[in-house]
């Protein structure tokens, strides 16, 4: 009899340390909790480093927009306008045909015109081409009082000087303002845009064709 209260005691000991590691158990699981709630935060700040992106990236591109590059049309006009470069001349440019001409007009002269470094008679041998230079000039009573220096490329000798007398009339317009009415109703104000027709397919020239024969 003794033997079987020995057991019988002994059972219950067992069972109090069956129960023990169990309870430790229980109190370690809320800690996992806790550490949850760590990365929940960080998932949180992503978001507004990814919304940062696109607002960074719509400001670059303002200052681009800012510099756009200047129509053909407006540095056309900005090349024909007459300009004093310095104040030591008038600087303007006319064009007849395919010819340009870049004149030079400087105030300290005494009615001189060189074309291509050489003066005006030898360049433009036919009195009538020579003349178109200086009809602007004796219109308004300058052709005494400035020097003109004249680049002249392309073309040929008459849309040469058709080409000068269009840049010398607005080079006086630049000088003085007044000479816009004399010189607009003499026409020399005017960029004459008449042109060779060119060559058509076919023909022997722009228009004209081959001669045709019934029989």
């Amino acid at each position: 009899m003794p033997t079987t209260k020995k057991t019988a005691a002994a059972k219950p000991a067992d069972e109090k340390e069956m129960k023990k590691p169990a309870a430790k158990k229980a109190a370690a699981k809320p800690a996992p909790k806790k550490a949850e709630g760590k990365p929940a935060a960080k998932k949180a700040a992503k978001p507004a480093e990814v919304s940062a992106v696109p607002v960074a990236a719509s400001a670059a591109p303002a200052p681009i927009a800012e510099e756009k590059p200047a129509t053909l049309h407006a540095e056309m006009q900005a090349e024909l306008a007459p300009k004093s470069i310095g104040g030591k001349f008038i600087y303007a440019i006319g064009r007849r045909k395919s010819a340009v001409a870049k004149v030079r007009m400087f105030l300290d002269g005494a009615g001189e015109i060189t074309v291509n470094g050489r003066p005006v008679k030898q360049y433009f041998p036919v009195p009538d081409l020579m003349d178109t230079l200086f009809l602007p000039l004796r219109a308004v009573g300058m052709d005494a009082r400035v020097k003109i220096e004249v680049d002249a490329q392309g073309g040929g000798q008459r849309g040469q000087a058709e080409a000068a007398r269009l840049g010398i009339s607005r080079a006086l317009i630049a000088l003085v303002p007044e000479y816009r009415k004399t010189l607009k109703k003499l026409g020399f104000l005017m960029r004459d845009p008449r042109e060779k027709e060119r060559k058509k397919p076919g023909k022997k020239k722009a228009r004209k064709g081959s001669q045709w024969a019934k029989r």
